[in-house]
């Protein structure tokens, strides 16, 4: 999950090199570290903490055309200055920065220790430019050198290297994702295109297996063999200020604000004339499925439950697995078994597993994610994009909102196909509502109050959820999102769960957000007012009209619309109560402690 960049070309590399990872922190911010190739060795900076620490402890620019650069989530060693990345070898004439897991890398580091070779951090990562610099004496050539260092690697991985007197970034993918940058002068390596989208938007998505090496004025791209390889080059459509805060305090909020315009993107072109159009997926697409299975991790599982429900009221058999269990929890899976795969990053590696298993006992594939490219799409037999745009914070947002948009048109297409299933019978009420989605928002964001009702709960001992239906799938995501960025304790329930347990948990420190969609709310209705009946506060997050305003403190307003939209527009409710808990108890909100955006390692 950590972060990576590259970049070669014309005049000083440091700016851009720095600038790039700023822009992939949400992948890791443990600590950062650049290496500069200047024609005078390799000059590398690294230090823990974040890419603005790094900045402030460099006395003055590292000066060179070419180098790259890390932002770490911690997986092997702790936080600290000789654990961040860049590594080099004992000499310091290679250095290398790695996003992965070396499985095996106690072995080659005992391996490598017999032969003289000092390490002076914890990392798996170390191995990686010792084995280059071993190979390097035995053969003369550095490309030959790095395909025989990751020939020994086993795990996951995405490295970039530099050697010292060589006008060369080495670059090597398996597992971890990477993307090539095509600028006018120069060409950039990263883990994500954020990192360059302000200098191209001209990329290709390397493939497993891919070794390419870029020169001042060129680049080579070949596979594992070394047999020379044409990728396709495709044009990024997120414009540059889409992935800046601009006026926002933090990428989260802005990104929040930014949900009226992902979901018209989203919905842009879907529906046309009261009925579903799908072009990748045109009427007749799915006759053949007879069972879906959705896979998913965190806030994509919880899109994936919306989904599921919708699709189960519809008639068709339909299971939700947590992408991570997918192994020992499915059912069969044959030719007649549709696996979706719910990936905001298209490179969560619990879901990329899932899905070739899924695959390999003969189901049918298809990817709901954000990117176009990725391993996720590329790997699947077909892929829906939820047009979101770029996201930045870590607690995911309009993604949430753009992915349960979606789920709900691919569940009306499978409806329509599948036979014995049926569409429900408001599906033309539910599409028309649909097209006021994006402006319902605009109208919460406009007229919330959950700051001061943040404010009035704030130090509040447990913060609960519940939900019932579509609710159900919001009471988890608004818990979820309550303790990632606050680090209080938060939890979502089916609402008639609560009495089964999370009860005994409830006192008048305890608030109680009910969720209300106009369908099913006469459960959470009754649980609410079990819980207020032992003292804790019930906060209605629904219409002006839901069933629970006469009885709880205070309600949290949605515009009235259809009941398949209304729980997304009380999780913008509940997505504006978790950043304004989190702003006031001063938490680092885009850089939750422990977490990382893209979960690129099980």
């Amino acid at each position: 999950m950590c972060g990576i960049v590259a970049r070669i070309g014309r005049g000083n590399a440091t700016e851009t090199l720095l600038s790039s990872l700023e822009s992939l922190e949400y992948r890791g911010y443990d600590s950062a570290g650049i290496a500069v190739q200047n024609g005078s060795g390799v000059k590398v900076h690294k230090c823990s903490g974040e890419v603005s620490d790094l900045k402030s402890s460099l006395d003055h620019e590292p000066h060179g055309n070419m180098g790259i650069g890390h932002t770490r989530w911690s997986t092997h060693g702790p936080p600290t200055d000789e654990n961040a990345h860049p590594h080099t070898d004992s000499a310091g004439d290679v250095a290398v920065v790695h996003n992965g897991v070396i499985e095996n890398y106690d072995e080659l580091k005992a391996e490598l220790q017999e032969n003289g070779h000092e390490f002076e951090s914890d990392t798996d990562t170390e191995v990686i430019p010792h084995l280059i610099d071993e190979y390097r004496s035995e053969t003369d050539d550095t490309e030959t050198a790095v395909r025989r260092a990751v020939d020994t690697l086993e795990g996951s991985y995405a490295i970039a290297a530099i050697v010292d007197g060589e006008e060369a970034v080495y670059a090597v993918r398996k597992g971890s994702p990477l993307v090539l940058g095509l600028g006018a002068d120069e060409w950039y390596l990263a883990s994500d295109v954020p990192a360059f989208l302000d200098h191209t938007d001209e990329v290709i998505y390397l493939e497993d297996g891919d070794v390419v090496v870029l020169e001042p004025d060129s680049y080579r791209l070949t596979d594992a063999e070394g047999t020379p390889v044409e990728r396709s080059v495709e044009t990024v459509d997120w414009d540059p200020e889409d992935a800046g805060k601009g006026e926002y305090d933090h990428y989260m909020l802005k990104e929040i604000h930014n949900q009226p315009s992902s979901l018209a993107n989203t919905i842009d072109g879907r529906v046309d004339d009261g009925e579903i159009s799908l072009e990748e997926f045109p009427p007749g697409t799915f006759a053949d499925v007879d069972t879906v299975q959705f896979v998913a991790c965190g806030t994509s599982y919880h899109a994936a439950l919306y989904g599921s429900q919708l699709l189960r009221s519809a008639g068709v058999r339909t299971d939700v697995i947590r992408a991570s269990e997918y192994e020992t929890a499915t059912g069969p899976v044959d030719e007649n078994t549709l696996v979706v795969a719910v990936t905001q990053s298209g490179e969560t590696a619990d879901t990329l597993d899932a899905v070739r298993k899924g695959a390999d006992r003969g189901g049918r594939t298809l990817a709901v994610t954000n990117v176009v490219g990725s391993t996720i799409a590329r790997e699947s037999d077909d892929a829906l994009y939820i047009r979101a745009g770029p996201e930045v914070g870590v607690a995911a947002t309009k993604t949430f909102s753009s992915q349960a948009v979606t789920l709900a048109l691919l569940t009306q297409r499978l409806a329509e196909d599948v036979p014995e299933a049926s569409p429900p019978g408001d599906q033309a009420e539910m599409l028309e509502t649909l097209a006021d989605l994006p402006a319902h928002v605009e109208t919460i964001l406009e007229s919330t109050h959950a700051e001061e009702l943040a404010r009035e709960y704030l130090g509040s001992e447990s913060y609960f959820f519940i939900g019932s239906g579509l609710g159900h799938p919001v009471s988890l995501e608004g818990a979820l999102k309550f303790k990632e960025i606050t680090y209080e304790h938060a939890e979502g329930f089916a609402a008639g769960q609560l009495k089964h347990g999370p009860l005994a948990l409830v006192t008048e420190e305890s608030p109680i957000f009910a969720i209300c969609t106009g369908n099913a709310d006469g459960k959470t209705k009754t649980n609410a007012i079990e819980a207020q009946s032992r003292g804790a506060p019930i906060i209605a997050v629904g219409s002006a009209d839901n069933p629970i305003a006469d009885v709880a403190e205070t309600t949290l307003e949605i515009p009235d619309t259809h009941p398949v939209w209304a729980g997304l527009l009380a999780n913008v409710q509940l997505q504006l109560v978790s950043y304004h808990a989190a702003d006031l108890l001063e938490r680092p909100i885009d850089k939750p402690r422990n977490l990382a955006k893209s979960v690129t390692v099980e």
